[in-house]
Formats: structure tokens, sequence, C-alpha cells
């Protein structure tokens, strides 16, 4: 299913989501303007290499490596999933945990990504890039905060496709998954070339829940009595 709207108003403006969605683009506009030898060379110095990474995990370059790893992306395709589950699942993160909780599940889940790719295949040389660790933590942490919530999107059947809403809790859970089974499937000698990094989109998702749980205790979250208000007026609010 490609998830296109999820019927979960929130009570502030998105900022920190569009910020990230807005750096995201602004760094991939900046990776077209190079040729595709030059591309790939920044991408070698700039990104999370597994084999860098295991030699000195916790170094300065290492940190700052990760970091960058999480705003490249490597072409159209990838940039447009990644942006499209933020946009549509990170505002709802951001309105229930504040800028602050949202920025932290968003970096830690995308650092516990990178470490547990880097455990799986600790030798590669292949650059890690991309923002999907990261956003595998807000989804991870969406499916505990709001798993009845109906997503609406497309289901592809065969040459025809349906617009169908599911529960956030199917919608997820199958992408989760949809990871698991894929990962296991690439384990092997031939994944040193490269691929999607399966793990890294695990580790991410399973940091998010975990983190969910904790900053619950930390954060303030809405009353009962509000968070009922808002189920009633999204039902109001979608329902024909």
């Amino acid at each position: 299913m490609m998830p296109l709207k999820d019927m979960n108003p929130t009570r502030r403006f998105p900022i920190v989501t569009y910020g990230l969605i807005a750096i995201n683009v602004a760094v991939f506009i900046w990776e077209l303007s190079m040729p595709e030898a030059q591309l790939a060379q920044r991408f070698q110095e700039l990104a999370a290499v597994p084999a860098n990474i295991s030699a000195n995990p916790f170094s300065a370059e290492s940190i700052l490596d990760m970091i960058r790893s999480m705003f490249l992306h490597g072409g159209f395709e990838h940039i447009f999933g990644n942006m499209l589950y933020l946009y549509l699942f990170g505002d709802n993160i951001e309105d229930r945990f504040g800028w602050i909780g949202y920025l932290l599940l968003y970096f830690i889940s995308g650092f516990v990504a990178v470490f547990a790719q880097v455990i799986i295949n600790p030798a590669s040389t292949v650059p890690m890039i991309g923002a999907s660790g990261a956003i595998a933590g807000v989804l991870g942490s969406y499916l505990v905060l709001f798993p009845s919530v109906k997503v609406r999107g497309i289901i592809p059947l065969g040459r025809v496709s349906t617009m169908q809403e599911l529960p956030a809790f199917i919608v997820l859970g199958m992408w989760f998954g949809l990871q698991l089974i894929s990962g296991f499937a690439s384990l092997g000698p031939e994944y040193q070339s490269g691929g999607v990094a399966f793990f890294a989109h695990i580790g991410g998702f399973i940091a998010g829940v975990v983190l969910t749980f904790v900053f619950m205790g930390i954060f303030p979250q809405p009353p009962v009595e509000e968070r009922q208000q808002k189920l009633y007026e999204r039902a109001e609010r979608h329902s024909f």
C-alpha cells in the first residue's frame, strides 16, 4: 500500500517536520548539481561507511557521517518515498512530543539504524545514505501512539489500483514485516555490493517504538478528554 493521507488532525503547525523535508530537498538539489562520479565520491567522503563506523564508532567524524547520511539520497524515488512517509506521519509525532522530543526520537532512531546495519555488515565500504532509518523511528512511534487511525492509500492489484482505508497498525505492521522478510533474505556474500539497508529500517523502527514508551513518561501528553475530542472531530470531518 502506498499511503496518501492519515485521518489524524494535529494541534499545532508541524514546523520541524516541514523543516526536515526542506533540508532534505535542498541537499538533494545540491546532489543533482554534481556529475555522477563526483557525487559518488562525495557520498564516500560525507556518508556513514560501515567499515569506518565499526573502526571508530563514537568518534566525532563517525557521528558527523551518520548525521550527514540522514540528509543524503540516491535518487528521485528514494527521496520521494522517504519524504512522503515523513510528511504523512511526522506531524503527529511532533504534535504529541513537541519539537525537542520529536528531534530526539528522529535522530536517535537514525543513529540506532546506522549501528544496526553496521552490526550486520561491519566490513562494508558501501556508503549508507537516506533518512529511512530515522523515518522508520517515526513510523514505529506512530504505531504505538495511533494504531487505530485510518490511513488512506493506493493498493496495487496487478494492472488495477484501488483506494482503500486501513488502520495504521495494519499499514505500518505490513511495512515492518516486509523489512524483516527482505532483511533476512538479503543476507549473503553478495550483499557487500550494496542495496537497501533493511536492517537500518528494522533498527530505526524498533528504536522508535522503545523511545515512544520512554517519552510518554517524560513529555506531557494531552488529556484523555482532549484526545477523545480530537477523535470525534476527525470522525466528523472524514465521515461520508
